[in-house]
């Protein structure tokens, strides 16, 4: 509404005073009692809602093409907030099977000059069963909402070995509340996740993940989440991949760890930068992707995304 952007002036320094994480978790504090109470509907009026938006992929309508990513809302609280505020879809997650606290802190760093943010947090949530008995909640309130992805990773403690199954375990328990599936081997801030972007292991983890997914009376599209860092011919192997696996399409891009060329000092940081100065090389490996791999492959672009 006009209002609230009226106050983001005056909120916005407010929020900023505070330290980033606790800031975080006090708006989302605030939108899940919101969420328990409101609908989430939006008028046809709304631009939002404009008819010449929508767009129908992987046998899901999408009411318009602008959703919010997976990292916001590790454990689904808040899902009719946003799709009160407009969004076409939602992805939350990343969550694990098994519920972990993430990475010490400070983990969550703000880049004001940069646009950007620098964040460490392991993916931090309460695990695939609280986030099932929360959706399922969800979906018996029979609310009318925007496609609902599920982001998944691996927990931290699994070995790389054994990762397909943890994936599996995921999908076994979210699945069938969910609109789609995420596959996520590309955060940077759980040890050895990064090394499962190569061809043999992503044909391994979607397989693993298909499994239970195609028991389902209606399986799920399954989507690859892949890192920005990747060069071209890794991130093409990669999704090649995915798709000979059954996966319905691809998201580019994850956070980045390449910090060159911010004006803010670094020191001290590590994780995964996303925010604007990531949007040239996911918007190149966007292209790059359609153009190999053809018009066919569901695709979705994050990163650096500021402005309508």
């Amino acid at each position: 509404s006009s209002l609230s952007f009226d106050l983001w002036p005056l909120a916005r320094p407010l929020l900023f005073s505070l330290e980033p994480e606790l800031a975080h978790n006090l708006m989302i504090g605030l939108l899940k009692r919101w969420s328990a109470v409101i609908s989430g509907q939006l008028s046809s009026k709304d631009p939002a809602r404009n008819p010449r938006l929508a767009t129908e992929r992987a046998g899901l309508r999408f009411p318009n093409p602008l959703g919010l990513s997976a990292g916001l809302d590790k454990d689904a609280q808040a899902i009719p907030v946003w799709q009160a505020m407009g969004f076409g879809f939602i992805e939350v997650g990343t969550v694990t099977a098994l519920p972990q606290p993430g990475n010490p802190r400070p983990r969550l760093f703000r880049l004001p000059a940069d646009r950007a943010l620098i964040n460490r947090m392991g993916f931090n949530n309460q695990g695939a069963e609280a986030m099932a008995a929360r959706l399922q909640r969800l979906r018996d309130r029979n609310l009318d909402l925007v496609p609902l992805g599920v982001n998944i990773g691996k927990s931290k403690v699994t070995p790389p070995e054994t990762a397909a199954a943890d994936y599996a375990r995921s999908t076994d328990l979210l699945a069938d509340l969910a609109d789609y599936l995420v596959v996520n081997v590309s955060s940077p801030n759980t040890p050895g996740l990064r090394d499962l972007q190569q061809a043999d292991e992503v044909r391994r983890i979607v397989e693993a993940v298909q499994g239970p997914n195609q028991r389902l009376i209606r399986p799920r599209p399954v989507l690859l989440k892949l890192a920005p860092d990747l060069d071209d011919q890794a991130a093409l192997d990669c999704a090649r991949a995915a798709l000979d696996s059954g996966c319905t399409g691809l998201i580019l891009t994850n956070t980045s760890i390449d910090f060159s060329g911010l004006q803010t000092p670094t020191d001290g940081m590590s994780g995964g930068l996303s925010g604007a100065p990531i949007f040239p090389r996911s918007t190149a490996l966007l292209r790059l992707v359609r153009q190999e791999l053809g018009p066919d492959p569901l695709l979705i672009g994050v990163g650096g995304i500021l402005s309508p």
